[in-house]
């Protein structure tokens, strides 16, 4: 996203744009409660799907498991399940892909997974399992008729030698059936439309939905971009600074901030977004609301 211009957009109306959300398992009771109390609050906005994250090396798997089929048996949301090939054999991975199926679900957003000693380290993959997304998208499409979503990086991915070989793993994992792509969240839009352009190019036509991230808190959200190796324009740190004590504006400075964001996006023609929820769903209720997403009401029963 550039520094501010003449908005070229009008109001948005309700069926402009769509939006998914994404949510991680929680590990205490207080944070089950923060969890399930953001997804009542963000369902009325009917997103497409919601997804729940897998923990590093499957560490989540059972909270995943638990959050899904909650989701399942008591919302309307169409959940989308995260499944990594980390520390796992591919039987282990096509396990807890019947589970979810058994469960009931029938989106699984497909991903490699971080190495299991962290970010920055180099990652080799399991003995017997999965070696990448692609292979993962192709076994998902064995065991059932999956919807499957992958990974898109803008920037690219912190371990692609290049910008072309990034572009060429995104190839494989469509041509290995994925349905598609959720791309890392960013800040400045050309590196997306940059990344529109050369995956069209390359024959890539599935949808490509943009990552958002609500700025809840700057240095934790950069710090999060440097690993994930999404730039932080500098125009953006300007906005936020000398706000580290004031979380009442820089929540305001944060909606203004995506729905520029968004609405910048929607002018290129893009019309489907990806929220990184970080399980709090004020800042992105309020995003929505200033794009034109407005809750389902439900009809008021007849007076007796």
């Amino acid at each position: 996203m550039a520094e501010p211009k003449e908005r070229k957009s009008k109001l948005l109306g309700a069926g402009d744009i769509v939006v998914s959300f994404e949510f991680f398992p929680p590990k205490t009771e207080k944070m089950e409660d923060t969890l399930w109390s953001s997804i009542t609050r963000l369902a009325p906005l009917r997103p497409e799907f919601v997804s729940v994250t897998y923990g590093a090396g499957g560490s989540t798997r059972e909270r995943t498991h638990t959050t899904l089929t909650r989701l399942i048996r008591e919302t309307e949301l169409k959940p989308a399940a995260h499944l990594t090939c980390v520390n796992a054999t591919k039987d282990e991975v096509n396990a807890v892909a019947k589970a979810y199926w058994d469960a009931g679900v029938r989106h699984i957003v497909a991903l490699r997974g971080d190495p299991p000693e962290g970010p920055g380290t180099k990652y080799a993959p399991h003995p017997g399992g999965y070696a990448n997304a692609a292979e993962l998208v192709t076994g998902l499409k064995r065991i059932g008729a999956f919807e499957v979503s992958v990974a898109g990086y803008p920037e690219k991915h912190p371990e692609s030698a290049s910008v072309d070989a990034d572009i060429e793993n995104l190839k494989a994992k469509v041509d290995a059936g994925a349905d598609r792509i959720i791309t890392q969240f960013g800040f400045d839009n050309a590196h997306f439309l940059r990344y529109l352009e050369r995956a069209r190019a390359a024959g890539i036509w599935v949808p490509i939905m943009p990552g958002i991230v609500p700025i809840h808190n700057f240095k934790q959200v950069a710090g999060f971009a440097q690993r994930a190796g999404a730039s932080v324009p500098s125009w953006l740190a300007r906005r936020f600074e000398g706000l580290d004590d004031d979380p009442t504006t820089t929540h305001l400075v944060a909606a203004a901030v995506a729905t520029e964001q968004v609405m910048d996006l929607v002018d290129e023609g893009i019309k489907k977004f990806h929220f990184y929820s970080l399980n709090r769903a004020d800042l992105v209720y309020a995003i929505c609301h200033l794009l034109g997403l407005r809750p389902l009401r439900m009809p008021k029963a007849d007076a007796a």
